[in-house]
């Protein structure tokens, strides 16, 4: 940890009552304090609702280790460093393998609840993505309300839909809230990143520390936002122009991706390497994490889509600023602030990205 930079400055939290695998938590004080709370008598499921990247996937192992550790959560003995790096037999990683949970993936979850753990007196399954239950809620509704004595659910979700309300009243809630902007320059400095770069990427991150982490390592992050901002100019009215922006906007979209696959690829590597001193031939899980890291290509690409778009409205909206700006022309930028909004919100639906940017900047271009 970087000198100067404390617990507290970090968003983490502190005190007698929090064990120090929970101490880890950057920027949820009162989901920590919940949780530690929770650990001398737990109760059969719990339910993290939050945004994307505020870090209830890590709170879910802390809490989980904090739950098999014989010391309440020390965060050190083997127990924890197995639960926290995810390849402690009893505790389990559900996750998604399609656009939302399956019957058949729900119906896995039940099966595992009633194995019986292997070394702890309880096992922990920690269920990601549920608030893409969908049609399979019925099915985790069953499981959860008749769980195993030795079994504690851990869901996470971004969101509550109204297939996660009956699966919710079961659950003990636990609130993750978007990560202040200083949280998240004050931890990246923690980690060793240099001040002005961790300050950019907080600022570019929108409240989620794993987004500033991978923006910190990206050079190019400046850039793709001027090249976003630059669009307006960039219009002539023409088709060509059009469809040579839309590839060039989509292809700066990857250069995140591949700060992410880097990271993956070391993630991969170490995970490796500890099965090999754990004397395994191969790597348990590989398919999984794989899977995984799939899936967080797809959500980096999007959600660096969506940044994108955000910064060109703001560029539309910068305009607005200017002074004796007719009637008319106000109301051509709003309407292209209203259009490039409307994108956004449309990434939720997995769209053609080349059809939805080019459309885009077509529709831009006309309203000038």
């Amino acid at each position: 940890m970087t000198a100067g930079i404390t617990a507290e400055a970090r968003g983490a939290p502190s005190g007698a009552g929090v064990p120090p695998v929970l101490q880890r938590l950057v920027g949820q004080p009162r989901a920590a304090t919940v949780l530690a709370a929770s650990l001398a008598s737990p109760v059969h499921a719990y339910l993290f609702v939050g945004p994307a990247g505020t870090g209830k996937r890590d709170a879910a192992l802390a809490f989980a280790a904090g739950l098999l550790c014989p010391d309440g959560g020390c965060g050190a003995c083997p127990v924890c460093r197995d639960v926290l790096a995810g390849r402690h037999a009893d505790v389990a990683v559900v996750e998604r393998h399609g656009a939302s949970i399956s019957v058949e993936e729900a119906r896995a979850v039940g099966a595992l609840a009633q194995r019986s753990p292997r070394f702890a007196g309880r096992q922990v399954l920690v269920l990601v993505d549920f608030h893409l239950v969908g049609n399979a809620a019925p099915v985790l509704l069953k499981t959860i309300e008749e769980p195993p004595a030795s079994t504690v659910f851990v869901v996470l979700a971004e969101s509550r839909p109204p297939s996660l309300v009956t699966i919710a009243s079961r659950c003990v809630e636990v609130e993750f809230s978007p990560l202040d902007e200083a949280v998240v320059e004050a931890a990246l400095v923690a980690e060793g990143v240099e001040r002005e770069i961790a300050a950019a990427a907080a600022a570019g991150a929108g409240g989620r520390l794993d987004r500033a982490r991978l923006l910190a390592r990206d050079s190019g992050f400046a850039g793709r936002q001027a090249r976003w901002r630059s669009v307006p100019e960039g219009l002539d009215g023409t088709g060509s122009t059009v469809s040579v922006l839309a590839a060039e906007l989509l292809a700066a979209s990857d250069e995140l991706v591949d700060v992410l696959k880097a990271r993956q690829a070391e993630e991969l590597a170490a995970a490796a390497e500890a099965a090999e001193r754990a004397g395994e031939r191969h790597l348990p899980g590989r398919q999984a994490i794989e899977e995984r890291h799939k899936r967080e290509q797809r959500r980096v690409r999007t959600d660096e889509l969506r940044a994108g778009l955000a910064s060109l409205a703001a560029a539309y909206r910068s305009r607005l600023d200017a002074p004796g700006m007719p009637s008319r022309r106000v109301a051509a930028l709003l309407g292209s602030c209203a259009v490039l909004d409307e994108a956004a919100k449309s990434l939720v639906r997995n769209p053609n990205e080349a059809l939805l940017v080019q459309a885009l900047l077509l529709s831009l271009d006309r309203a000038g």
